[in-house]
């Protein structure tokens, strides 16, 4: 837990520089593609060290998550399959070193996209569902791509303003309540995240 502290007082120090946008662009972008951690994190961070900037940093945090996304979601359609319809290289690659990638889980999202279609993406992209996996899913499955835009953007969007909205109005008693309750907030985050790949795996 010390270890977590000490990276979140270094996290915050972000929102001081002029990296600290940058840094939160490319994880965000990251994160919808491959990356298996999350923005959010960073996201309250800068946020809280510049409350009024929250706003740009979570048009920071959208813009970059939905380009993400579209990488994702290139991934899937111009390079998961091979030419005879099997997996690619990159497919079984992510299948196994990425959190949250199996082929059961693979086809059993395609029935969840025929079934839901707009709605799984938008729950993917609000909640702790790793949403990197359905990125790469849409495209493979050739996803109605304007749909999927649309999901994404709405999706993101209302998640990342959220948490800036929160602490750009409640800023100074967030903060303190973060300082005070760190260490288990630490473990609740680290839950949330462990639990969207439980969710995933388990109920769809």
């Amino acid at each position: 837990m010390k270890i977590l502290r000490r990276l979140y007082d270094w996290v915050l120090k972000w929102a001081e520089t002029p990296y600290g946008p940058i840094a939160l662009f490319i994880l965000a972008f990251a994160e919808a593609s491959f990356f298996p951690v999350p923005p959010d994190a960073l996201l309250i961070a800068l946020a809280l060290g510049s409350r009024l900037k929250s706003l740009r940093f979570a048009l920071n945090c959208a813009v970059a998550s939905v380009l993400g996304a579209i990488l994702g979601y290139g991934i899937g359609h111009f390079a998961w399959w091979t030419g005879a319809g099997e997996f690619s290289g990159l497919a079984v690659f992510f299948f196994n070193h990425i959190p949250g990638f199996s082929e059961q889980l693979f086809y059993r999202i395609q029935e969840q996209y025929n079934q839901w279609n707009f709605w799984i993406i938008f729950t993917a992209g609000f909640t702790p569902i790793p949403y990197k996996v359905f990125t790469i899913t849409a495209g493979a499955f050739n996803i109605n791509f304007y749909m999927f835009i649309v999901a994404s953007i709405v999706s993101r969007s209302a998640r990342f303003f959220l948490v800036a909205g929160l602490i750009r109005l409640y800023g100074d008693p967030i903060r303190e309540f973060i300082d005070k309750y760190f260490n288990l907030l630490a473990i609740l985050f680290t839950i949330l995240i462990i639990g969207g790949f439980v969710i995933i795996k388990y109920l769809i």
